[in-house]
């Protein structure tokens, strides 16, 4: 592979190792949040416990995402300089305010969460937690906002002097209708997976009959936040397909591996295509659907691959316009799969968990059984998202604008590529086994005691301000 292949490579697997902990941050961030507000209204001391418990596996998922976060700027800088040099005005804008405002808030409160136990009065100490999951809310935002420039361009002008793009708008690129609406459809998809995170630990203490009081409740909240954020997920990514037709009309079509331009055209259940991807051998299709997804009507004009090749070589040139099709298809249906499968499983859960029903229930044991194997399930669901949006776009990197074979380091040469390469994944490697560790250690461990007072903490030792940060 040449260097182009490897820079590619590694940016993918770095991303989505970092993107694993994302989610869980930041919606783990706001349910903690929740169940401290819950003990500071009640005084109940179970959900202090729970506060706790939560509390400690999001510190060690957020710490994970801090830290395979950084890599990102690394690859910036050594694998992909055109695309910096190109887009550093602009693209660096939305992840400098991110920096100095959503991370800031972000990481202060959060220090202020962990270490203000017993010394913050209780209304400001819950008011920390509130403040670090908007940190997490804030700088979700703006990168989406750098990422969603990359999509969809806005607020610049082209400098053919310089040979690069610069911003005229902050605005303009803070308010892209493409970040509009990926925003809340990621951040419903992170409560989707946090919520999936945690009832699957809730279910493994419940099969087992253990600390009952805290973790029926977590399980109950998680999904119903699993329920009410999958069907939010679904109406915003009905809207976020049809903007995503208007200005990549060949990532639609690529999703839906249509070829020719219909009207109205219909949804693919399954289609079986050539190896390369290039032609339709035979397909099950639904009548109108991908009419209605496109366009919001059922007789809608779909745009296919091969009438846009032709319109792209016209205004770009001379070129391939089609991205990896096989791969486009497959990530868009698996993204809505697994995700739909996680909201069915909440759904099985909140039936089998209602007040009529039988606790020692079979169909319930297999809920339980059935639930930590599903964290996994939105987790993949995001990482198949990402996947579909980011071959969907190429061959772009900035669509419409700079091509990924320009975005290269032309002076790294595929050996340093590699090299770094073998490194991160070893790094990552280790790192991954670390986490799980971790995750598993304190979460088989469950919740804390219950405090003797009220006042969480009150009777700790002075000397172990740490104890709960561990």
């Amino acid at each position: 592979m040449d260097a182009l292949d490897l820079a590619r490579w590694q940016f993918a697997i770095t991303t989505v190792y970092h993107f694993l902990f994302v989610p869980i941050t930041i919606a783990l961030s706001a349910l903690v949040a929740v169940l401290q507000t819950v003990w500071y209204r009640t005084g109940k001391p179970e959900y202090l416990r729970a506060t706790k418990f939560w509390g400690k596996l999001f510190l060690i998922n957020f710490a994970m995402g801090v830290v395979t976060g950084i890599v990102q700027e690394f690859q910036f800088g050594m694998n992909w300089s055109d695309y910096s040099r190109f887009v550093g005005d602009i693209f660096g804008a939305p992840l400098a305010i991110e920096g100095l405002v959503a991370f800031f808030l972000e990481s202060t409160f959060l220090g202020l969460w962990i270490f203000g136990w017993d010394r913050l009065p209780k209304r400001v100490h819950l008011a920390t937690i509130w403040l670090a999951s908007l940190g997490t809310l804030l700088s979700a935002y703006f990168i989406l906002a750098a990422n969603s420039w990359m999509q969809h361009p806005v607020g610049y002008t082209y400098n053919p002097e310089t040979n690069r793009a610069e911003l005229t708008s902050i605005w303009a690129v803070l308010t892209n209708s493409t970040t509009l609406i990926t925003f809340p459809h990621t951040i419903t998809a992170s409560f989707l997976t946090a919520g999936a995170f945690m009832l699957g630990i809730s279910a493994w203490h419940l099969r087992r009959k253990r600390e009952v009081d805290v973790f029926r409740p977590s399980a109950r909240l998680a999904m119903w936040v699993m329920l009410v954020s999958g069907a939010l997920v679904a109406i915003t990514g009905d809207i976020q397909a049809r903007i995503m037709t208007e200005q990549q009309p060949m990532k639609m079509a690529a999703a839906e591996a249509l070829y020719y331009t219909s009207s109205p055209a219909s949804f693919s259940i399954l289609t079986i295509g050539t190896l390369d991807g290039r032609e339709e051998l035979w397909s099950l299709r639904i009548p109108g659907l991908t009419s209605f997804l496109a366009t919001g009507s059922f007789d809608g004009e779909v745009e296919g691959i091969n009438n846009l090749q032709e319109q792209y070589q016209a205004l770009y040139g001379a070129g391939d316009y089609v991205p990896n099709v096989p791969v486009t298809y497959w990530s868009f249906r698996l993204m809505i799969g697994l995700g739909l499968l996680a909201v069915v499983l909440a759904l099985a859960g909140l039936w089998f968990t209602r007040r009529k029903a039988d606790p020692d229930s079979r169909l319930l044991t297999w809920v339980w059984r059935l639930a930590p194997w599903a964290i996994g399930l939105p987790l993949l669901a995001n990482t198949f998202g990402w996947i579909f949006t980011e071959m969907g776009r190429q061959p772009w990197t900035v669509f419409g604008l700079l091509r990924t074979e320009d975005s290269v380091s032309p002076s790294v040469t595929a050996g340093s590529v590699l090299t770094s390469l073998l490194v991160f994944t070893v790094l990552y490697g280790v790192l991954a086994v670390v986490e799980l560790f971790l995750v598993l250690r304190y979460a088989k461990a469950g919740p804390p005691p219950i405090p003797s007072t009220d006042d969480a903490g009150a009777d700790e030792p002075a000397e172990r301000p740490l104890t709960f940060a561990y």
